[in-house]
């Protein structure tokens, strides 16, 4: 009876295949490995270039910690102004000129103080800490948010 095929005495028992390795990889990982590290290399770079684009406003900012009246804080402004605006554009602004620029490239209204603040009363003395407070915050959160590009709601309150 062992010579029939068809014995059930001739079965064995069943043998399960070794697991699949992970290694090596299938050449479609490489591929994603390779876009995943040029991915990371180019989101670095961006933020590398980012970061040293913006070291004109951490500047700004310590200078800001250190100024001590409104005129520091209005030169500081025009200093910051200039580091992504021409000279040409920048030295002409005076007054009203100058507070309109400024907030035509912040997306912020400026207040009224400020506004009198970086006009005629800049240069005399202030005495008015609320006024040098309200100054420094303002001039605190332009440097930080300004934009080079004038906005278009601003823009349209210039133009006459």
């Amino acid at each position: 009876m062992k010579d029939d095929p068809n014995s059930l005495q001739n079965l064995h028992d069943l043998v399960a295949p070794a697991e699949i390795s992970w290694w090596p990889l299938a050449p479609g990982w490489y591929g994603m490995a390779t876009l995943l590290l040029v991915a990371a290399i180019w989101l670095c770079f961006r933020a590398w270039k980012q970061w040293r684009r913006n070291a004109y406003r951490r500047a700004a900012m310590k200078q800001l910690e250190q100024a001590a009246d409104g005129t520091e804080v209005a030169e500081i402004l025009r200093r910051t102004a200039l580091a992504f605006a021409s000279r040409d554009e920048i030295a002409s602004k005076t007054g009203d000129d100058w507070a309109d620029w400024l907030a035509s490239v912040f997306p912020d209204p400026m207040p009224e103080e400020v506004r009198r603040s970086l006009g005629a009363s800049l240069y005399q003395s202030q005495s008015d800490p609320t006024a040098l407070a309200s100054l420094r915050e303002y001039a605190a959160q332009w440097i930080r948010h300004h934009s080079s590009q004038p906005t278009q709601t601003t823009l349209s309150t210039l133009t006459p």
